[in-house]
Formats: structure tokens, C-alpha cells, sequence
């Protein structure tokens, strides 16, 4: 995961919960209205050659879109010679300059605004695209995205969402890796946000919300997490409370809620565990003529297996929070990961995801407000017992 700006922290200058009107950002869309994407085509390690590949096989596959490809138009019309007619299914947006994976999201964020992801994020901010892909710099691209497009009203911070195959289906686990400190309003919105994407994404009905925790009871966790869960307790999502790293791929809750630093560190252990059972499982079966005879009877179980784990299926992370439709792809990105982004991207434009987001904050504002007046009192109790300006009669302020 790149380097990430601290993010404003709203709390001390608090706003009520949304009740006006969508964002302008928010492009409307109907099942059958096309949906135009603007994908990066400089991001990521395999680019432009894999992300123009990934294109055209969503072109060609995936009905009601135009895709517009931001980046250098001669490295771009270089790859169209590979892909006949690829002229007529692709548009380019020319974009003079990348950002490389290693660069500094603030060096990004003021010097280099004639980049792929300036120039994306801007097609987005201007109404010139619905939504945002790259497999580029992730905190290039939540950097631009935040100070270009900004938050959703009542969201303080955006949150990575990654999908999680798990034995009952799929689940969805945030925050992934962008934010590394949260305070309890954040994890808080977190659940609100979860919910809305497992509910009109994910395809389910009343999910169930989890907050990441050391163990299952209330009494645990640290003074975060307590907190959270009395906010998301008294929220109107499906809270079941506190979840233990051993139910994640249970599937005991379909939307996991943490901060960005545990949930990054849990995705990437299980990238590894993932992957050295795969290099295991191939080591026994190519091992000798029983092994080998074996995988042929399992074959069939086997693909529908490396299927479940495979990320290309889902290709891309929604940042969720963010006032428009920016999606994060993994900086490997195969073709197959970048058309199931653009898969998914659509899915999050036509089902209006953002819209519903501000719904459920919309009617879970009392908490909020609640909540923020707890933090501010809480506050200038500190300040009067430091000052020694404490009620005589209430110890606790002394």
C-alpha cells in the first residue's frame, strides 16, 4: 500500500447528516442508459498493454458503456495495433504524463496535474465520465480523488472496500488500507457505507455488519471499537457486534468494519496464506503419478475453487465515501481484473450506491449528532479539570 496524506479530520468543525439533494457529481443512471467509464490506462505494473486488453474484452462483452482511455495517446494507439477495431469500441482522452507507483501522493497531489489520474478524476468532477479506474498509485488516487472531489456530505473519511470470498458467499471487508488511524465516528461510518455497498453490490438482503475485533463480547476490543460498536448498535444497519479474526472467511458477517491498518494487514496475510496453498497444493499433485491422477478426478472442484479466490473476478475496490465513483485496481491488474472492475463500476452507477449511502446517513443522524456532542463535552471537561474550573460537587470534573 503507497504512502497516504493525513486526512482532514471533520470531527472538530462538525456538519449534520445530509438531507439535500444529491451532488451533481452523482450521475443518475437507468438500467439501460450507458455508463462512460474513464479508466487509466498508465496505471498499474502491466500498463497500457493489459489495461487496453481489458478494455476491449470489456467492449466487447459487457453492454452499455463507453470507455475512455486517459493517457498517452501514442503509447495507447500503439496497443490498438494489437486489437483490431479497437478504434471504434475505445476513445482516449490524452493525458501527458503518469504517475509511477513509487511517487509520493503529495508530490502527485501538486506537481504532476497534467497526469492520467488528474485528468480522470477531473472527467469526473466535470460530468465528463460517471466513474474513475486505475490500478495505479492507490494513494495517488485517493489523494486527488479527496481534495478533487471531495467527501460525501457527513462521510469524514473514505474508506478501500475489498470484497472477501467467504463459505457463504461473498463478503465485503473496509477500511483496506486508508486510513491507519480512525476514531469510532469513522469506523461508524464505515458499517453505514459497508451496508449500502453489500446491500445493492454484494446482492444482500439485510447484511450483517461486523466490527474486527480481539473477541466476540463488547467488553473487548480497545476504546475505539467500544465506542464504535455503541454507535453502530444504535444505528439502523444489521449489527451483530463483535467479530474475531478466526469467522472472517466463515462468513459470519457479510460486511467486516475496522481501521485501515488492521484491515490491510489482515488482507495481505490472507493474499499469503492464499497463496502458499495454492503453491502447496501443486507441489502434491504434480509430485508423482498418484498425485497427478488425483487432480484429474478433483479438477473440476479445484478451477471452481481457484475461481472463488481468484481477485481478477472482482478486479476493483470501490473508495467508498468519496463524493463520485473512483475504483482501485491492483497494481498487477490482469485484462480479466480490469474488465470485472469495469463490471463492477457499472453495477455501482446504475444501482446509485452513493445515493443510498447518504439515505442511510440521512436517517441515522441523530446518532451522529449525538455522538459529536459526547466528543465535544467530553473535551471541555478535560479542559476545565486542567484548568481546575471542576464542579465542586462532581469529582469526575475535579
Amino acid at each position: 500500500m503507497n504512502e497516504l496524506p493525513e486526512t482532514p479530520d471533520d470531527t472538530k468543525n462538525p456538519q449534520p447528516a445530509p438531507t439535500t439533494p444529491p451532488s451533481d457529481k452523482t450521475q443518475h443512471k437507468d438500467k439501460d442508459d450507458r455508463v462512460k467509464i474513464a479508466l487509466d490506462a498508465m496505471g498499474g505494473d502491466n500498463a497500457p498493454a493489459a489495461i487496453v486488453e481489458g478494455a476491449c474484452q470489456a467492449a466487447d462483452s459487457i453492454d452499455g458503456l463507453e470507455i475512455i482511455l486517459v493517457g498517452d495517446e501514442n503509447a495507447i494507439l500503439s496497443e490498438f495495433e494489437k486489437h483490431p477495431g479497437a478504434k471504434d469500441k475505445l476513445t482516449i482522452k490524452h493525458a501527458q504524463d503518469a504517475i509511477s507507483m513509487d511517487e509520493s501522493p503529495s508530490v502527485a497531489l501538486r506537481k504532476r496535474r497534467k497526469s492520467s489520474i488528474h485528468i480522470g478524476l477531473k472527467m469526473v468532477d466535470e460530468g465528463e465520465a460517471d466513474t474513475f479506474i486505475s490500478a495505479g498509485n492507490t494513494g495517488a488516487v485517493m489523494a486527488v480523488a479527496t481534495v478533487m472531489l471531495r467527501n460525501i456530505e457527513g462521510i469524514d473519511r473514505a474508506a478501500i472496500a475489498v470484497p472477501l470470498p467467504t463459505q457463504k458467499g461473498n463478503a465485503v471487508l473496509l477500511d483496506a488500507g486508508a486510513n491507519i488511524v480512525c476514531k469510532a465516528i469513522h469506523l461508524y461510518q464505515f458499517g453505514i457505507m459497508g451496508s449500502m455497498y453489500a446491500q445493492y453490490i454484494l446482492d444482500t438482503q439485510k447484511p450483517r455488519i461486523g466490527l474486527l475485533s480481539i473477541g466476540e463480547e463488547d467488553s473487548k476490543g480497545n476504546a475505539v471499537t467500544k465506542e464504535a460498536l455503541e454507535m453502530l448498535t444504535q444505528s439502523s444497519v444489521n449489527f451483530i457486534g463483535n467479530i474475531e479474526g478466526k469467522l472472517l472467511y466463515k462468513g459470519a458477517a457479510d460486511v467486516i468494519v475496522c481501521d485501515g491498518y488492521t484491515g490491510n494487514i489482515a488482507l495481505k496475510i490472507s493474499e499469503s496464506l492464499a497463496e502458499m496453498i495454492g503453491v502447496e497444493l501443486k507441489g502434491i499433485f504434480s509430485r508423482n503419478l498418484r498425485g497427478k491422477l488425483s487432480y484429474m478426478l478433483l479438477r473440476p472442484s479445484m478451477e471452481k475453487f481457484k475461481k472463488k479466490l481468484d481477485h481478477s473476478e472482482v478486479g476493483g475496490a470501490p473508495l467508498l465515501g468519496i463524493d463520485g465513483a473512483v475504483f482501485i485496481s491492483h497494481g498487477s491488474s490482469t485484462p480479466k481484473s480490469i474488465r470485472s472492475a469495469i463490471l463492477g463500476a457499472k453495477k455501482f452507477i446504475v444501482e446509485n450506491v452513493n445515493d443510498h449511502i447518504r439515505e442511510s446517513l440521512a436517517q441515522n443522524q441523530d446518532i451522529v449528532s449525538s455522538s459529536k456532542k459526547d466528543m465535544r463535552d467530553g473535551i471541555w471537561s478535560q479542559m476545565k479539570r486542567k484548568i481546575g474550573l471542576g464542579h465542586p460537587d462532581r469529582p469526575e470534573e475535579a
